[in-house]
């Protein structure tokens, strides 16, 4: 029932690993995945991203060496609709996804803390009604334990590679929309400074 002492460890000492980065990494904070809500702060998308292109590549590696195993969950498309919307509302309310809000919780936010409460709280009902969500759910469909490249008839390591051509190729247009509206910002601000300074030269140096 319970995994081994090792992989408890493992996951603990791997958890903390994770916690820091995001916390290094400012997605803890509200005011940068708001931002990114917004579509005013990337930050958030390019550490998605990479961890996703990079998760990708050592999972594959993992199991062709034979260190790791894929556990896939059936695919069940009324799960992932309910999922993705109630995940979308909280974070939307709350402005923390499980993750952030549990490593900005750490870092001391109350608004964190309140959601991670009300994250505990969702769990406790979906325990409680499974019984009664399964059926609901599984009415809608179960595909099974599918991945895309058994959908496509591929290999792996084709699908990665895609993908990170994808995420090369959006994190590259990010960082062009960024410099481009970095680059009009601090024109406009030189302009307001000039347009200053020639109507109060005794304020402005």
């Amino acid at each position: 029932m319970f995994e081994s002492p090792d992989k408890l460890i493992l996951g603990l000492v791997t958890g903390i690993i994770f916690g820091l980065l995001l916390q290094k990494g400012r997605v803890t904070k509200y005011q940068v995945i708001l931002g990114q809500l917004l579509l005013k702060d990337w930050t958030v998308f390019k550490i998605m991203a990479t961890a996703i292109a990079g998760g990708a590549v050592g999972v594959y590696v993992l199991v062709v060496l034979d260190l790791a195993r894929l556990d896939i969950w059936p695919f069940q498309l009324g799960g992932i609709v309910l999922g993705a919307l109630f995940f979308g509302v909280g974070l939307a309310i709350i402005g923390y996804c499980p993750g952030t809000g549990m490593a900005g919780a750490g870092e001391g936010s109350r608004d964190a803390f309140i959601g991670v409460l009300g994250m505990l709280a969702g769990a406790a009902i979906y325990v409680l009604g499974y019984n009664a969500f399964e059926p609901l759910i599984l009415a809608w469909s179960d595909a099974g334990q599918v991945t895309i490249p058994d959908l496509l008839g591929v290999n792996p390591f084709i699908v990665v590679t895609v993908l990170w051509a994808l995420i090369v190729l959006a994190l590259t247009l990010i960082e062009w929309y960024e410099h481009r509206n970095s680059s009009s910002s601090t024109a406009g601000t030189n302009k307001w400074f000039k347009r200053l300074r020639k109507l109060h030269p005794e304020h402005v140096g």
